[in-house]
């Protein structure tokens, strides 16, 4: 067995790794790079092995540092399975084409073609084979694989490999993101056991969350501050699932009768919403809390309170809408999408505030407001940053440090663990997770390069 990581080595993005067990060559995750130009510059380099050989690709979760070159893949000449949980594959469908906007529009600045197609697209999707959790699948005598709910967002899933090539099976794991229970609408982390090998990411190897009475106090505290201030809090959100739980935890908070009922919010995502709206296919992978809620509103996510703003003309309108006035927007780490326009339009003011619920990769512009950067620019504008910054780690998808640990912990259960590869964070964060585990599990962690190869 071998493993090469060809993304995501001391990096957040760009999550892609060559699997080649059992006379198997298998791709695990083909995120796109994201966060600085010579990061959105790797995307569109070759990919340094030649898809036509590889036999099927494996994808954790739907976010684009995971999935987004798939289409890629398949101009350059991939042909085989595409596997992933029902949910994940049907999230691709609907996310891809907003990332086709973005890639083209980026292309045509840049003056290059763009990364793939509309076409490149509907013959991804075609390769799709949607699985549940905890189903077992062959792909050849040795190997086989099965999904297991990594909690992260809907549909993630930890891939583990089970290839005995002569010496006895083996468990291998990669684990995508891990997720950061308890969540508002999702089950538990199925955490998988007795492994011979695994990755852990490492977004947050280096931090630790508040506890979640605090998480809710805080976004209680920040609402409540921004609208006595007669300000307007905006809130970059991932189009998956941190929207959703967000919707949650404010129905929550208003069913309880902490939050004024006159506050106008708004969700300003055409993807967040169309996201939201197809939740309604796959309510059975939701926890018991999420669905009696759920079932009491009008409809899936249609709390009385909330306002979707899909059209542009829609979008503009809020502008008009005195404050106070709540704005949920993508794209979560405000490198796009409709959220740039408020943070352009509101960060001077210091009535207004900025809350940060999501993970914040290097150089991206939510991380240089996260850090209280005094100007920012956005579309080629110097942007005053005076507007109040607050962020809620514990809303992010990413387990921390402590959860990271206790993923490996499990892993190690059956006393077969001989190798941990931390993956998927920056710098500090792998190096702060590797000597953790080392310490508390007497495991050797390893801290790949790109393009470093492992036998096992």
């Amino acid at each position: 067995m071998r493993i090469v990581f060809y993304g995501g080595a001391k990096s957040v993005t760009g999550s892609n790794y060559l699997f080649e067990a059992g006379g198997l060559r298998l791709i695990i995750d083909c995120g796109m790079f994201q966060g600085t130009r010579y990061n959105e510059e790797l995307n569109f380099e070759p990919f340094p092995y030649d898809p036509k050989t590889v036999d099927a690709v494996f994808i954790t979760h739907s976010h684009v540092d995971h999935m987004g070159r798939l289409p890629k893949l398949y101009r350059e000449g991939f042909r085989g399975t595409i596997y992933g949980s029902a949910p994940a594959l049907g999230i691709i469908e609907v996310a891809l084409p907003d990332t086709l906007g973005h890639i083209t529009r980026e292309a045509t600045q840049e003056g290059v073609p763009p990364l793939w197609d509309n076409d490149d697209l509907e013959k991804t999707a075609s390769l799709f084979h949607g699985l549940e959790y905890r189903k077992p699948v062959r792909l050849n005598e040795q190997v086989s694989f099965e999904l297991f709910n990594s909690s992260h967002i809907l549909g993630s899933a930890i891939i583990v490999f089970t290839v005995d090539e002569g010496t006895g099976p083996k468990r291998v794991a990669f684990s995508g993101d891990m997720g950061n229970p308890p969540s508002v609408l999702l089950n538990d982390i199925d955490y998988p056991t007795d492994l011979y090998a695994t990755t852990v990411e490492a977004a947050y190897g280096s931090r630790f969350h508040e506890e979640r009475s605090q998480r809710r106090q805080i976004l209680l505290d920040t609402i409540v501050e921004t609208v006595n201030r007669k300000g307007i809090l905006m809130i970059p959100s991932f189009a998956v699932e941190r929207t959703q739980e967000l919707l949650l935890e404010i129905d929550h908070l208003f069913e309880e009768g902490k939050l004024p009922k006159n506050v106008p919010i708004y969700v300003d995502s055409p993807l967040a919403i169309n996201i939201t709206n197809m939740y309604s296919q796959y309510s059975s992978y939701f926890n018991k809390g999420a669905t009696d809620i759920l079932s009491d509103n009008m409809g899936l996510f249609q709390f009385p309170w909330l306002t979707f703003t899909p059209t542009v003309t829609e979008s503009k309108a809020i502008n008009e809408v005195p404050s106070p006035k709540i704005i949920i927007a993508g794209s979560g780490m405000s490198e796009g999408g409709r959220i740039v326009h408020h943070e352009k339009r509101y960060l001077p003011d210091p009535k207004n505030t900025i809350l940060f619920i999501g993970y914040q990769v290097a150089h991206s512009l939510g991380r240089r407001i996260r850090d209280k950067t005094p100007v920012v620019k956005i579309h080629g504008q110097e942007v005053p940053v005076k507007a109040q910054i607050k962020s809620i780690g514990a809303y992010s998808a990413h387990a921390d440090q402590d959860g990271l640990v206790e993923y490996v912990r499990h892993a190690a259960e059956g006393g077969k663990l001989e190798h941990v590869f931390v993956v998927q964070g920056e710098e500090e964060g792998v190096t702060a997770l590797a000597g953790r585990i080392e310490q508390d599990l007497d495991v050797t962690a390893r801290i790949p390069e790109r393009d470093e190869a492992f036998e096992l």
